[in-house]
């Protein structure tokens, strides 16, 4: 039991597979400058968690706490902090990936991070949304310009990004083709995919033609032959940046463009994700929900890669 000046975190002193979270005590931190302290509701996990803790990758060796999908209440506010009072209900993304820890009882977040959470939306699902929301949103509208009528191609559109950015382009007007096994293609069209296909019967390069934007969440092998379904002037947006050159020197030699992009914390951007969600045009599909204590029980069922929609931890 947590007393006024600690909290329940889920840390890790090693790197390796669920069994090495572990719930301990840490304190309570207090909001600096421009920073609020919310108390966690619901926390969303994606795959980016099971990567950090199994490989480090940009947060290094642990100890850490992984996390960066919050829903909750604000507990306190730093200095300078206008947007928001304690017991305003609030939802964001923390700062990718250096702004991690919401997998915990509190969360310390920059107030440009969040936004106010609307009351049509419970926690559950405000605190699945943010990082797949945040990285659809920039991909499709910011890097991609997607316009009314468009053809976009999402891979893995059963997904944790993969799902909302189908209803993301649906809301925006586009035309969209989803890839998944055929198990899902009743889910991709009932979240409004125009055209499912089976990515292990079908080769996409071969079924797929003019397309417009292709959202790629998968990489490699998969971000460079998606160049080849572009109409002239298209984009490949991939979420998975592997400092490869082949990428970008497959889509000159074709005449298309491709972008490597990381999700970065954006307050409106996250307002507008809020706006959608309000007027139900997106809604996250939740494949699980776990209490903190059991946090590693979500990880192993994340493991899997066989999940539809996301994962969330309940705070108390």
């Amino acid at each position: 039991m947590s007393d006024v000046n600690t909290m329940r975190v889920i840390s890790q002193d090693v790197l390796g597979g669920p069994e090495v979270l572990k719930e301990v005590q840490a304190e309570r931190p207090k909001p600096g400058p421009n920073q609020v302290l919310v108390r966690m509701r619901a926390a969303g996990l994606n795959p980016t968690d099971w990567k950090h803790r199994a490989f480090g990758m940009f947060l290094g060796q642990p100890p850490f706490v992984l996390g960066w999908d919050v829903s909750g209440e604000v507990a306190e506010t730093g200095i300078g902090v206008v947007a928001f009072r304690p017991g305003d209900e609030v939802f964001g993304m923390l700062p990718y990936p250096y702004g991690h820890g919401s997998h915990a009882e509190y969360v310390i977040a920059p107030v440009r991070a969040l936004t106010h959470k609307p009351a049509s939306v419970d926690h559950v699902q405000a605190g699945a949304l943010p990082l797949v929301s945040l990285t659809a949103w920039q991909a499709l509208t910011e890097h991609a310009k997607l316009q009314p009528g468009q053809r976009v191609l999402i891979h893995a559109a059963a997904g944790g990004v993969g799902h909302v950015a189908v209803q993301i382009a649906k809301a925006r007007g586009a035309y969209v083709i989803g890839t998944a096994s055929a198990g899902k293609h009743d889910f991709l069209r009932e979240i409004g995919v125009d055209e499912p296909v089976d990515y292990r019967s079908t080769d996409f390069t071969e079924a797929v033609r003019d397309v417009d934007v292709v959202l790629d969440t998968i990489g490699g092998k998969t971000a460079v032959d998606s160049l080849r379904v572009l109409r002239p002037g298209g984009i490949v947006v991939s979420i998975l940046p592997d400092g490869s050159r082949a990428f970008y020197e497959e889509a000159e030699r074709l005449g298309v463009r491709a972008v490597q992009m990381l999700v970065d914390a954006d307050r409106a951007g996250m307002e507008a994700i809020a706006e959608l969600a309000e007027s139900g045009k997106l809604k996250a599909t939740i494949a699980g929900t776990f209490p903190l204590a059991d946090a590693a029980k979500a990880h192993e069922l994340g493991d899997t890669g066989r999940t539809t929609g996301k994962l969330v931890l309940l705070g108390d």
